[in-house]
């Protein structure tokens, strides 16, 4: 039973990490977390040990866990090095995927279909997260996944916003996302390195302008302050 409840703390956060439901940069409180999933110290602490080594937390001594948080340098690296990770796979992903893998796919890109079809952001961006994280088990490459796994936390946390449109320019972008799912699918089917790779990187140009919006402030309207007032300020 509480092997269980470690594993279901493990996964849960995991979901409340990449939802957003715990901010980046959040402490963890040890004492509330292990009220919340009813284990002690010792099971807590090696659920945030694994984390720590996912990527998920920061453990810093003698000042707790806290949440991953995005810094100008990480988010550098993220867009430097999140077109060639997804290519790489795509490519080995089309030469190596199972059968098996292909259905189970299918049914992930049902699943996500529904999610943003019913306006449900956070649903949508967690199975485009595990959409890809499948196709990275497709390629079966053991150093490509281990760098996955890692971005596809910041990937899932920064697209938020993507699935969550307002404007119609904006549904039409997670529309094409949709469609470019279902191309990547017939791809793989086919076993088309090349076409995979053409898609994944069309793919990731959608939902680059989203991601970059996330962590850019929106300017100030001009009409918020009078620039005559300001003139005046001492």
């Amino acid at each position: 039973m509480a092997r269980d409840r470690k594993s279901y703390c493990m996964e849960d956060l995991k979901m409340r990490i990449l939802s957003l439901e715990i901010e980046p940069g959040s402490d963890l409180d040890e004492v509330a977390l292990c009220d919340a999933y009813s284990l002690s110290r010792t099971p807590l602490r090696e659920v945030l040990q694994r984390l720590s080594g996912a990527g998920y937390v920061v453990l810093t001594q003698n000042r707790g866990a806290k949440v991953a948080s995005f810094d100008l340098s990480a988010l550098r690296k993220f867009f430097q090095t999140a077109p060639l990770i997804y290519a790489n796979i795509a490519a080995q992903a089309a030469e190596n995927r199972k059968m098996a893998q292909l259905k189970a796919l299918k049914d992930i890109q049902t699943a996500f279909t529904t999610a943003t079809q019913n306006d449900l952001p956070g649903d949508a961006a967690l199975q485009n997260h595990t959409f890809h994280q499948l196709i990275g088990e497709m390629a079966h490459n053991p150093y490509l996944m281990a760098s996955l796994e890692r971005m596809l936390i910041d990937h899932t946390r920064l697209s938020q916003t993507f699935y969550r449109p307002v404007s119609k320019e904006e549904r039409t972008a997670v529309a094409k996302a949709l469609d470019h799912h279902d191309a990547m699918i017939s791809a793989l089917e086919a076993q088309e390195p090349s076409v995979m790779i053409d898609l994944t990187l069309q793919h990731w140009d959608l939902s680059r302008d989203q991601i970059e919006r996330f962590v850019r402030p929106n300017p100030l309207p001009l009409d918020l302050v009078s620039l005559e007032g300001l003139r005046h300020e001492v």
